[in-house]
């Protein structure tokens, strides 16, 4: 990662992966870094028209879509490479992708369920990140420039998640990951962070928030709402910043006081 600023003061342009960028918080993730000039390849796994018309709306140009199933090992070197092509590198990952499956709670989840739950989830949420982290390390290694990992967390990591543990149990995964690559990538100039967010106004939990759990949601913060995307994308731009540097290892709630520990 550049840290050095160009003629005339102007932040270079880095090259960055926003992994589940197709909607949500990875695009708005992707749309905040593009409007500071930077090109982004904007991943997806199932939904190519999406992650097109995210790529469209994005600020300025070279930006790409590239696609990748993360719960795939085979999937991630190319990935890469595909992006390291389309871009000549990468300064900034974002783990952002992830899914949830149905809930699967210990009491009254037949086996096979829950097998699969854990089997699904894990696969991306923790698994693929660490791949994918892996390779792209690597290539930040070899460009010699240094570079950021901002992985996105969860609040559920923190308090638990008694309806969804493997996801609870993936993002409390992707914590303590983010802390281990923070210390041993550190000589390289890579800072590794993590944001731990609460509820997040995306078409994921809108049939939650319009429904009879919206206001009991809502309450769970003090300001009696729930993120903004864009919220989130602000705080992964602080930490992907080289002002951020000596936050590398932090996991950094964002949940609107809704859980304090």
């Amino acid at each position: 990662m550049n840290d050095i600023p160009a003629p005339g003061g102007t932040p270079p342009t880095r090259r960055v992966l926003v992994t589940g960028a197709s909607g949500g918080i990875g695009a708005a993730i992707a749309h905040a870094f593009a409007a500071l000039g930077d090109r982004v390849a904007v991943h997806y796994s199932s939904s190519p028209e999406r992650a097109d018309q995210v790529r469209v709306g994005l600020p300025g140009d070279g930006h790409v879509t590239v696609r990748a199933d993360l719960a795939d090992p085979a999937a991630i070197p190319p990935l890469v490479a595909s992006v390291v092509a389309s871009l000549g590198g990468i300064d900034v990952l974002v783990n952002n992708a992830a899914v949830l499956t149905p809930a699967h709670p210990p009491v009254g989840t037949a086996y096979p369920d829950w097998v699969t739950a854990w089997r699904d989830v894990l696969a991306v949420n923790l698994l693929g990140a660490a791949n994918l982290t892996h390779q792209v390390a690597a290539q930040m290694i070899s460009q010699g420039t240094g570079g950021r990992v901002v992985n996105v967390g969860s609040r559920g990591a923190l308090r638990g998640e008694p309806e969804h543990p493997a996801y609870g149990a993936s993002k409390a995964g992707l914590h303590s990951l983010g802390q281990s690559l923070a210390v041993a990538l550190a000589p390289h100039r890579i800072a590794v962070t993590s944001v731990a967010p609460g509820f997040v106004e995306t078409d994921r939990v809108s049939g939650r928030l319009s429904g009879a759990q919206g206001q009991v949601i809502r309450s769970q913060s003090p300001f009696d709402r729930v993120a903004e995307p864009s919220e989130i994308a602000s705080a992964v731009i602080y930490l992907a910043s080289r002002e951020a540097l000596w936050a590398s290892g932090a996991v950094l709630d964002l949940n609107g006081a809704s859980y304090l520990h």
